[in-house]
């Protein structure tokens, strides 16, 4: 059974990318910023609660996934609405990035291969959206994840590439 933290977190963070979509983005950024140690707390209650199992480290990586899709989903949905396609496109871009910096580790680990290397991991990415969106400058998280999290994700392809070539 998912733990009710997990779920807990998710339903936050779609709560706070309803209100980014409706343009209320202070106050999405607030009820993100509150997801945050929800977000952290899951796995660490189950391993306390001698709980931790495959299948719940599995739901926990997976919601936190659909949470980052449903803020950036909550913020192209504001910017279509605004009619603003550079950044619709950025956010699309900042999402796609997110995704395949987590991809390339999951790929890369059932291959046998470890990799964690890079500039914006999953901490770093919610330490730059959430300022962005508290102070109203979502635009300026946006370049960054967009740029930082897709070179995230190349610095572990090299990486693995770099270790696979080495066996």
């Amino acid at each position: 059974m998912p733990n009710t933290v997990t779920i807990l977190g998710l339903v936050g963070n779609t709560i706070g990318a309803v209100l980014l979509a409706n343009g209320q983005i202070i106050l999405g950024g607030i009820v993100i910023l509150l997801m945050g140690p929800i977000d952290a707390l899951d796995g660490a209650m189950a391993r306390l609660r001698g709980e931790p199992t495959e299948f719940g480290a599995f739901v926990d990586s997976v919601t936190d996934r659909y949470s980052e899709l449903v803020i950036f989903g909550g913020l192209i949905y504001y910017y279509l609405q605004q009619g603003d396609w550079l950044y619709v496109i950025l956010a699309y871009l900042a999402a796609a990035g997110s995704v395949l910096v987590s991809y390339v580790r999951a790929r890369a680990q059932s291959l046998g291969h470890e990799t964690k290397v890079g500039i914006l991991t999953r901490m770093e990415r919610y330490l730059v959206l959430v300022p962005g969106l508290i102070f109203n400058i979502p635009k300026v998280s946006l370049w960054i994840i967009a740029i930082l999290a897709n070179l995230t994700a190349l610095q572990r392809i090299w990486d693995v590439r770099r270790k696979a070539h080495k066996l």
